[in-house]
C-alpha cells in the first residue's frame, strides 16, 4: 500500500511538473510576442528542421553546418537578445513576468487611445473633418473593403495626415479593426432616420448609419465648428470635449477587454469541457 501511494504522487507531481513547463514556455511566448524574438524563433525551428532532414537523408555537410549553428547560436542569442533578457530578467524580480499579456494589451489600449485623442484634438483645434469607425464585436469586413487598405500601426499623426482636405485619402471612414488601421477612404451606410438634426452632415449620418446596423465605435469631427461627436449604438453624442471624449473612450474599450477576457474564458472552459 505505501508504495502504491508513492507511485501516486509520483505521477500527481509529474503532472504538475509537466504544466509548470507549458505555462512558463505560454508565458515567454507572450513576452515575445510582437517582438524580433518571433522572427529569430521561426529561424531556430527551420534550423532545427533542416537539421533533422540533413540527418535523415545522411547529408553529412549539411548536418555539421546546421549543429554548429545550433552549437554557437545559444551564445550568439544570449548577445543579440541581452537588453531583452535584461527586462525579462527586471520583471521578474518585480513579480511581473507572468502578469505581462495583461498589462501589454492595456498598453496598446492606452496608446490606440492616446493617438486617437492626439489626432482629434489636432483636427478639432483646425476644423479638419473627419470619420473613424473602430470595430467591436460584429465585423466591419464588407465596408473596409469599399476602402484603401492601410494595415498600418495606429499613430496620431498617421491619421491626422489621412484627413488633411485635398488628399486622396481624407474624404471616407478610416476603419480601425485589431488594433490597426485596416483601410481608410471606406464608404459607411447613411442613416435615413428623420430624428437625425439636419444642420448635421454627410459625416455625422453616416456615422449614425454604421451604428445602427453594427456595434462599432464611431469618431466625427466636425469641418464646419471643428465639434467632437460620438456614435455608439444608434446614438449620438454631439459636441463633446476633450476631456469627456477620452474618458468615453477609455469605458468603450475597457468593456471590450471585459468581454475579450469573459469570451477567451468561455472557450476555455467549453474546450475543458469537451
Amino acid at each position: 500500500m505505501p508504495f502504491a501511494d508513492f507511485k501516486f504522487f509520483d505521477y500527481i507531481a509529474n503532472i504538475i511538473d509537466i504544466l509548470l513547463v507549458w505555462y512558463v514556455i505560454y508565458k515567454l511566448l507572450m513576452v515575445i510576442r510582437g517582438t524580433k524574438a518571433v522572427q529569430v524563433l521561426k529561424g531556430i525551428i527551420v534550423i532545427l528542421i533542416v537539421r533533422n532532414i540533413s540527418n535523415f537523408f545522411g547529408l553529412k555537410t549539411l548536418d555539421w553546418i546546421m549543429g554548429q549553428a545550433i552549437e554557437w547560436g545559444f551564445l550568439a542569442l544570449i548577445i543579440i537578445f541581452q537588453p531583452e533578457i535584461r527586462r525579462a530578467l527586471e520583471q521578474l524580480g518585480r513579480g511581473k513576468l507572468f502578469y505581462r499579456g495583461v498589462i501589454q494589451e492595456e498598453e496598446e489600449q492606452s496608446k490606440i487611445i492616446n493617438s486617437i485623442v492626439t489626432a482629434t484634438s489636432y483636427m478639432a483645434k483646425r476644423r479638419i473633418g473627419a470619420l473613424i469607425s473602430i470595430e467591436r464585436e460584429t465585423g466591419l469586413g464588407d465596408y473596409i473593403e469599399t476602402g484603401i487598405p492601410l494595415n498600418s500601426e495606429i499613430s496620431s499623426e498617421l491619421l491626422i495626415n489621412i484627413f488633411i482636405p485635398n488628399t486622396p485619402l481624407h474624404d471616407g471612414a478610416v476603419i480601425i479593426q485589431k488594433n490597426q488601421i485596416a483601410a481608410a477612404a471606406c464608404y459607411l451606410p447613411l442613416s435615413e432616420s428623420p430624428f437625425i438634426s439636419k444642420e448635421l452632415g454627410t459625416r455625422h449620418r453616416a456615422a449614425m448609419g454604421i451604428s445602427e446596423v453594427t456595434d462599432s465605435l464611431t469618431i466625427v469631427v466636425s469641418e464646419e465648428t471643428g465639434a467632437i461627436s460620438l456614435t455608439k449604438n444608434g446614438e449620438l453624442h454631439r459636441d463633446l470635449k476633450l476631456d469627456h471624449f477620452k474618458e468615453l473612450l477609455e469605458k468603450e474599450f475597457l468593456v471590450s477587454m471585459n468581454k475579450q477576457a469573459s469570451s477567451s474564458l468561455w472557450n476555455w472552459r467549453v474546450k475543458k469541457r469537451g
